[in-house]
């Protein structure tokens, strides 16, 4: 292939483009906010599932409460029942006083015990709520520190997006500006060998794979015509010569 020599040093414009586009990838995916947002989400989701579970714990000790409650009101009633027929004198068999007698014993033993089943519930709902105190400030404070990164991160991304279309947009011209066959066979190379297609043919070395020409590369390169387009024979990729080839 031939390329005008002009056209061959503007690939290694476009080359060095496409080296800043591929550094900004790797620093945009490299951000220490992308670890560290991983981290915070992990972190977060475990908590929340931790309130979630402290939450319904203690509104399920807060329906055995009420049940607990309404059995001791029960039980209390009855009692006050039972004592309003014992003291007002209605019950005037022996037999009956000692049965209601009995049975108002049996209530307050029967109220003591629910009252004591309302406490251990209270106890637990008390601790639930503080589970749940606790869990919502770690929620809010996981949050605090998610939302920061996250803005961390946006802006870090915003300024790389910035400089990608910026870079991008100077690319297009050079692009343009270079013939379409050698852009072609430019990218074909580029594809194949870690993303440099041109490299500059520095004092008898190429700066793609870093390797010095020998004799017979030396000479067919300087027997080459300056438009011809120069393939380095050890790593494939086109070398442009300038005034420092020194060739």
């Amino acid at each position: 292939m031939n390329a005008e020599p002009a056209d061959q040093i503007r690939l290694l414009d476009v080359q060095a483009l496409d080296t800043r586009l591929s550094q900004l990838a790797h620093k945009r995916k490299s951000l220490p906010e992308h670890a560290e947002l991983d981290s915070l989400t992990k972190d977060l989701t475990q908590q929340r599932d931790l309130l979630v579970a402290a939450q319904t714990e203690e509104s399920d000790t807060a329906r055995e409460q009420t049940k607990a409650e309404q059995d001791v009101d029960q039980v209390r009633q009855r009692a006050a029942r039972d004592q309003q027929r014992l003291d007002s004198g209605a019950v005037t068999s022996p037999k009956d006083l000692e049965n209601l007698q009995r049975e108002i014993v049996s209530l307050a033993k029967r109220q003591g015990d629910l009252e004591d089943v309302v406490l251990e519930v209270m106890e637990r709902r008390e601790s639930a709520q503080e589970r749940v105190t606790e869990l919502t400030d770690r929620v809010a404070a996981l949050q605090s520190k998610t939302d920061d990164a996250t803005a961390r991160r946006n802006a870090a991304t915003g300024g790389i997006d910035a400089e990608v279309a910026a870079v991008s947009k100077d690319r297009e011209i050079v692009v343009g500006s270079v013939p379409a066959d050698l852009i072609a066979l430019y990218e074909k190379i580029r594809a194949k060998q870690a993303g440099i297609g041109a490299a500059k043919l520095y004092q008898k070395r190429c700066l793609g794979c870093q390797l010095e020409l020998d004799l017979s590369e030396i000479n067919e390169v300087k027997s080459a015509a300056a438009n011809t387009v120069v393939r380095h024979e050890n790593c494939g990729r086109i070398l442009v010569r300038t005034a420092d080839s020194g060739i």
